[in-house]
């Protein structure tokens, strides 16, 4: 049996953390370890816990969530982070691409796509809202890699979240050229995984 996704839960609003703790704590392979009223106390609950996902709240008191995801980058790099917040538009998405998020919650999502969420950022996948999919289909900056069309479109269903064999579907390819495009693609943009890729195609298309 796999082990299962340790997470820790920050909101300063009781309702909100004790909804968030309970739709998770249902969930068969997430355990909630512990949770935060605070930016101090979240600190606190990411050094004595190391979990493997953190939901934060971008407005609570003491220390607000985008200065709690720069010292978790800084000090726990491999827990991912997810941003909850009532409201988002395309700057709050560049921001948060720029200071490593792995992805962002809206609190006017259906609750059970916070579980969905943290699946899909332990598999090194970038949540994001679907507002935020019009940048998908923008033009390419003039200052982009040389990348074929075939790898803008590999590169641009990477950063929806699908997997290789989604992608070969999608294109009408064999898994093994998705792969080989990867490689290319990677190389061009200088990053290791698809999560630093969807990073990168997201910022540009944010920037373009």
């Amino acid at each position: 049996m796999s082990p299962k996704i340790t997470v820790v839960l920050a909101d300063d609003h009781a309702l909100v953390l004790e909804g968030l703790r309970s739709l998770l704590t249902a969930e068969s392979d997430i355990q909630v370890l512990a949770t935060a009223t605070d930016g101090e106390r979240l600190l606190d609950a990411v050094r004595r816990f190391h979990p493997d996902v953190v939901i934060t709240d971008v407005q609570m008191p003491y220390m607000n969530g985008l200065d709690c995801l720069r010292e978790i980058r800084r000090s726990h790099p491999q827990t991912r982070v997810l941003i909850l917040t009532a409201y988002a538009d395309a700057d709050m998405m560049q921001t948060l691409l720029a200071v490593g998020a792995d992805g962002l919650l809206l609190k006017t999502d259906p609750p059970q796509q916070a579980a969905q969420a943290v699946r899909q950022v332990m598999n090194g996948q970038l949540v994001f809202p679907a507002a935020a999919r019009r940048w998908l289909s923008a033009p390419a900056p003039d200052s982009s890699p040389a990348l074929s069309e075939r790898e803008w479109e590999v590169l641009s269903l990477v950063a929806e979240g699908l997997t290789n064999k989604q992608i070969a579907e999608r294109l009408h390819i064999s898994g093994n050229t998705v792969k080989y495009h990867l490689q290319n693609i990677f190389g061009q943009l200088n990053v290791s995984n698809r999560t630093e890729a969807s990073r990168w195609y997201l910022q540009q298309r944010g920037a373009g």
